[in-house]
C-alpha cells in the first residue's frame, strides 16, 4: 500500500477515503506469529504510516468504518497502550461523538491518562485539541503553554498557540509564539507568511501607535518578501506582500515623518507593490488554464483576482 505524499487538501482526502475499503480488503496485517511470518511480505515503517495517514483521511472524510478498520490493525501492530496509538484512538473517539457529554467524557479519560503518564505526547496534544473543541480557547492556550515548557522545539505546537492567541486578540503573544515557530523552522516559507499576516492583522485592529503601524506593516512587508524568496510562486506570499506594501505606501503618504530607520525607502515599497501585482497576474493566468483538483487552490486563485480588480 503506496499512498500519495500529502492528502492536506479536502479533495485529495476524499480520494484516498474513498480507496479505503479496497486497500484494506487486499492488505493484509501481519500476524507476528512465527514461523508464519517468515511466508508473508516483509513490512517497512512506511507501511504503518500509509494506515495512520489512510486513517485520518477516512475520519475526514466521515467513513468511521474503515478508519476504525486502520486502527484495529495499527492496535495489533503496536499494541493499545503504544502512546501514538492511544492517540489516534482518542481522535478516532472524538470524531464518532455525539454530544458534549461524550467529548466531556473522552477529556476525563485523557486526565485519567496523563496522571499515569504526564509526558505522553499524543495524548498531551488530544486533551489541547478536545478543549478547542468544546470552546474553551483560554484552557487550550493554557494546555499549550504547558506543553511547551517541556517541548520547546515543537514547531506545529507554537503555530497552535499562535492561532489561539490571534483568535482572542491577543497579537503580540501570537506574534511572539510565530516567531518562535520560526526559530526551529527559519525556511518554511508558509510561516513566513503567516507571521506577516498577524502583523498585517495586528494593524487592521487599529489598536497600534503611528510608529508601531509603520514598524508592523515593514515587518509584514519583510515577512512576506521572504515568504516567496523561499518559494517563488507562492501565492499567499504575493498577496500578502501586495496588500501589506499598499497599506505602508498609504501610511507613509498621510504620515507627516518617519522616525524609524529601519523602513525601507518608498520607492523600494512600490517596486515591491508592483512586482506582486506582476507575479499575481502571471500565477492567475498560468494557473487558470491548468486542471486546479484543491478547492483552496481555486479559492486562492478567485481571491487573488478580487484583489487584482480593486486595483489595490
Amino acid at each position: 500500500m503506496a499512498l500519495p505524499a500529502s492528502q492536506s487538501d479536502p479533495s485529495s482526502t476524499l480520494q484516498l477515503s474513498q480507496k479505503a475499503p479496497l486497500l484494506l480488503s487486499t492488505a493484509t496485517p501481519a500476524s507476528h506469529f512465527f514461523p508464519l511470518t517468515l511466508l508473508e511480505k516483509p513490512e517497512t515503517p512506511a507501511t504503518w504510516t500509509d494506515y495512520e495517514r489512510l486513517f485520518q483521511a477516512c475520519l475526514r472524510a466521515g467513513d468511521d468504518k474503515s478508519a476504525h478498520l486502520c486502527l484495529e490493525r495499527l492496535t495489533m501492530r503496536f499494541g493499545a497502550s503504544d502512546s501514538r496509538v492511544m492517540g489516534l484512538r482518542g481522535m478516532y473517539q472524538e470524531a464518532i461523538a455525539t454530544s458534549t457529554e461524550d467529548l466531556e467524557r473522552i477529556l476525563r479519560s485523557y486526565e485519567k491518562i496523563l496522571r499515569a503518564d504526564p509526558m505522553n505526547v499524543p495524548i498531551l496534544k488530544r486533551r489541547i485539541a478536545i478543549k478547542k473543541s468544546l470552546a474553551r480557547p483560554q484552557e487550550a492556550i493554557s494546555a499549550l503553554v504547558e506543553f511547551l515548557e517541556s517541548n520547546a522545539t515543537d514547531a506545529e505546537a507554537w503555530c497552535e498557540v499562535a492561532d489561539l492567541y490571534h483568535s482572542q486578540g491577543m497579537n503580540a503573544q501570537a506574534i511572539f509564539s510565530m516567531e518562535e515557530a520560526l526559530l526551529i523552522a527559519p525556511n518554511a516559507w508558509n510561516l513566513h507568511a503567516r507571521m506577516g499576516e498577524l502583523e498585517y492583522s495586528s494593524v487592521a485592529a487599529g489598536t497600534e501607535s503611528a510608529q508601531a503601524t509603520q514598524k508592523l506593516l515593514a515587518d509584514a512587508v519583510r515577512r512576506f518578501s521572504r515568504s516567496i524568496e523561499l518559494c517563488d510562486g507562492y501565492l499567499r506570499g504575493y498577496y500578502g506582500l501586495k496588500i501589506a506594501s499598499h497599506r505602508l505606501l498609504e501610511n507613509l503618504d498621510t504620515s507627516t515623518s518617519s522616525t524609524l530607520s529601519d523602513i525601507p525607502p518608498r520607492n523600494v515599497i512600490s517596486q515591491l507593490h508592483d512586482h506582486a501585482s506582476k507575479k499575481l497576474e502571471h500565477i492567475i493566468d498560468t494557473r487558470s488554464t491548468q486542471i486546479v483538483h484543491s478547492d483552496s487552490a481555486r479559492a486562492e486563485l478567485i481571491a487573488a483576482q478580487e484583489l487584482l480588480d480593486r486595483s489595490c
